[in-house]
């Protein structure tokens, strides 16, 4: 069978007129590549609209997705890695087909990256790397081994490093910095300038900062903590990952910062798989000693040549835009699905333009109805648009009288909930459509389908009956755990009032808070862990039977396992 991608990447090529190419190649100056492009250019004819480019390029995707047995989807929910990120802009698609055509030496042209991206944004330099978290794990080498090889080879057995602590304010932490814990340091947290000041230790390589509304102002913004940290020599690192793209200046470097990093794949529509890092030349130069080629610990975290040039591309095409047209070209589109689904009787619709946070920074259309009239919760919508065809995926809430949450299969946001929708009043129900994401034509298919649902005769799903337990489950339970790969012997202690159970789960590490329901033989737990730095959400739920319950446990992101739950004799506790 033959790839449907095949054919499709020459006629991107195609697409592009000879002057766009040497643009193209302008980018990268004098480099190697511009044979490549010269050669390409000439077999070009006339630009046809971007638009049909645009639905040429989606349907050869599907069709490659389709033979694996994957259903595409449409994304109108946000830049969520779980669902691919971003739709790269076609110039870099097609930038990054020419580069793949010839070999360079990947040293000459990261350091024509850097001098680039300087040029560009105004840092003193730049790189590019695999991924935002990739950005991330290469600074913090930086900060600890400043491209000393010896130190380098050792990582992530810090012992005997001359800096090996990582100070981040509680506001920051989050599950992304685990990029950072990867490096083998230690996290100091700290909550105030005074803690902050007292952190500071010869040992301390570096200030993590997650960009946000705590760090905009006051006396942990990062002006003030980057005042601090200038006075220590201790370089400050803010991850503005799903942040738009400021450029001379950065507003994180104008601040303050050292460095800063972006995702390569959301806002700034580059390569999904690269990341920037910008900042101070010497950090920078030693974070790519510290990446992949090289050898060491980051060879995992490998990034390709076309990377390298689609991400410049990305960068230069972020600064010859209209803006202000882009976020039209998006009220336009909410506007239009709005107006067809305002159509629907007790379905109201609020378009949001862009708000003044840099952070997934797009307008935004809310829809609401109440559950009980129309028959149909955000829950069910975002099943059946998941479910059916074409595949849409959209963010959804139902207020506490309704069905619970539907959030589609946009797992992997920003910490924070960022771009998550917020649970509305008791009975309402919202759905939440993001414009940025979606591709030509993608609105009007979204208009369509939501008002063919929501206009649909709906019939109240009957609320669960709770019926009377088959028996009290109170007191102390062995629970085996099946993991993809392994197994786990963890605790409950259990309390039961009528139908409702309390009490604690003992997991592998910790214990924490277990809450749920019993109905007839039927069992349902929850628990949640939000250590610093990251989030895990158990949901039991399986069947009693005598002294043992059995069923599946949902891990959210981490996916699914199966447990066995045995009931210890009393005064039992191992």
């Amino acid at each position: 069978m033959s790839n449907p991608l095949e054919s499709w990447v020459p006629k991107t090529l195609r697409r592009l007129s000879r002057r766009q190419l040497f643009g193209l190649a302008g980018v990268l100056g004098g480099s190697s590549l511009l044979p490549s492009l010269r050669a390409a250019s000439a077999a070009t004819a006339a630009e046809p609209a971007a638009q049909g480019a645009a639905t040429t390029a989606a349907a050869a995707a599907g069709n490659a997705y389709k033979a694996l047995g994957v259903r595409p989807l449409i994304n109108a929910r946000g830049t969520f890695t779980i669902i691919g990120g971003n739709i790269e802009l076609p110039e870099v698609q097609a930038i990054k087909s020419v580069a793949n055509q010839q070999y360079v030496q990947f040293d000459e042209l990261m350091d024509a990256a850097g001098k680039r991206l300087a040029e560009l944004t105004g840092a003193e330099w730049g790189m590019v790397s695999s991924g935002c978290s990739g950005a991330i794990s290469h600074a913090t080498t930086a900060c600890v081994a400043g491209g000393n090889p010896e130190l380098h080879v050792r990582i992530p057995n810090l012992a005997g490093f001359p800096k090996d602590e990582v100070i981040i304010p509680t506001t920051s932490r989050n599950q992304y910095d685990s990029a950072i814990r990867a490096v083998g340091v230690k996290i100091i947290d700290v909550d105030s300038p005074e803690a902050l000041q007292l952190a500071f230790g010869p040992k301390t390589a570096m200030i993590y900062i997650m960009a946000g509304p705590s760090n905009e102002t006051g006396p942990m913004s990062t002006e003030a903590i980057s005042a601090m940290a200038k006075a220590h020599n201790v370089p400050v690192l803010v991850d503005a990952a799903a942040e738009i793209f400021t450029y001379r200046p950065n507003i994180h470097l104008q601040r303050g910062a050292t460095l800063v990093v972006y995702s390569g794949g959301k806002f700034i529509r580059g390569p999904q798989s690269a990341g920037l890092l910008l900042g101070r030349k010497d950090l920078c130069q030693a974070a790519w000693m510290h990446s992949p080629p090289h050898h060491g610990y980051s060879r995992a975290m490998k990034v390709g040549r076309e990377e390298v040039v689609g991400m410049i591309v990305a960068v230069e095409s972020w600064i010859k835009r209209d803006h202000a047209a882009v976020s039209k070209d998006w009220l336009a589109r909410l506007n239009l699905i709005a107006d067809r689904v305002n159509k629907i009787p007790g379905v109201t619709t609020t378009v949001r333009p862009e708000e003044a946070s840099r952070d997934n920074r797009a307008p935004n259309l809310t829809i609401r109805w109440d559950s009980q009239t129309l028959g149909i919760t955000g829950t069910d919508v975002v099943q059946i648009l998941d479910t059916t065809e074409p595949r849409i995926t959209v963010a959804g809430s139902t207020g506490a009288a309704g069905a619970g949450t539907g959030r589609g299969a946009g797992r992997g946001a920003r910490a924070g909930g960022r771009g998550q929708t917020p649970n509305p009043p008791a009975g309402e129900t919202t759905l939440s459509i993001n414009p940025h994401t979606m591709a030509p034509g993608d609105d009007k298919i979204v208009a369509d389908r939501l008002f063919q649902v929501l206009s649909a005769k709906h019939t109240p799903k009957p609320v669960p009956l709770i019926v009377a337990p088959t028996t009290d489950i109170s007191g102390a339970w062995q629970v085996d755990i099946q993991f993809l790969a392994s197994k786990s012997t963890q605790g409950f202690m259990l309390m039961q009032k009528g139908n409702a159970l309390s009490g604690n789960h003992q997991s592998d590490f910790v214990t924490r808070d277990v809450s749920g329901t019993i109905s007839g033989d039927t069992v349902t737990l929850s628990s949640s862990l939000a250590p610093r730095g990251d989030s895990i959400s158990y949901r039991f739920t399986g069947k009693l039977t005598g002294d043992t319950m059995t069923g599946e446990l949902n891990m959210g992101e981490y996916l699914g396992a199966t447990w066995t739950a045995k009931r210890r004799a009393p005064g039992r506790q191992g």
